[in-house]
């Protein structure tokens, strides 16, 4: 279950047009630290809490997503990458999570000189093909958020797996008010294609807060997972 969620809700993603966000927000920020934390659930019980933090140092950047269900599980991801032309470059991604005594990670090494990834998942390694705009799970909603503010989204996304590098795409199905308790947000409603039947992701991004995820809901056939706003510092609108 918590595997599952944790990589589902790590990459939180969303798209719709420049031009929507564009007319809804006046001010367009350059990728910029901030922190935000929310509310987590499972099949409608509040069961623990997450956060999101990208920092910087000097051109490295980092994204840390961090979420803790109650007693049950925990996870960590962590992108490394750099940003320049407004083009993420992808150096690293590691996770690590944990569902009572069980641990599992996954560690990804991207190396554009000799243009091959190299993923270990738990015990298994796999090396494949790199190619130009190569994303993580983590840093794919970043660039996505950049892309938005200047050229526009791209019709698919290149993502690191532990196998391979996926394409993802995604369809904005119109614009929602979400309520949080950090407050009331006009948002773009967005659902991640999948493959596999009994799957649905949805994303609610807020353009106020330089476009950041304020809700996201993923279900699994009988199985339903949440995060809900509770916090944030970072630019707004």
């Amino acid at each position: 279950m918590a595997k599952q969620l944790f990589k589902t809700i790590g990459m939180t993603v969303g798209l719709t047009s420049a031009l929507v966000f564009t007319g809804m927000s006046s001010q367009v920020f350059a990728m910029t630290p901030f922190q935000a934390s929310y509310q987590f659930s499972y099949n409608g019980k509040n069961l623990g809490s997450a956060t999101r933090t990208l920092s910087k140092s000097g051109n490295n950047w980092t994204y840390v997503f961090a979420a803790k269900a109650a007693a049950i599980a925990s996870a960590t991801e962590t992108s490394q990458f750099t940003f320049n032309n407004g083009k993420i470059g992808s150096s690293s991604f590691t996770r690590s999570s944990k569902v009572l005594v069980h641990n599992n990670s996954m560690n990804i090494k991207f190396n554009p000189s000799a243009k091959t990834i190299t993923a270990k998942k738990d015990d298994k390694t796999h090396t494949y093909a790199w190619k130009l705009g190569a994303l993580d799970e983590l840093n794919a909603e970043l660039q996505i958020r950049e892309d938005l503010k200047s050229s526009g989204l791209k019709s698919s996304y290149l993502i690191a797996d532990n196998k391979e590098l996926e394409v993802r795409k995604f369809v904005q199905q119109g614009s929602e008010n979400i309520k949080t308790s950090y407050g009331t947000f006009n948002t773009i409603k967005v659902v991640m294609q999948h493959e596999k039947p009994g799957r649905q992701t949805i994303f609610w991004l807020a353009p106020k807060l330089d476009y950041l995820p304020v809700k996201v809901s993923h279900v699994d056939k009988k199985d339903s997972y949440g995060l809900l706003l509770t916090g944030y510092k970072g630019p707004t609108n």
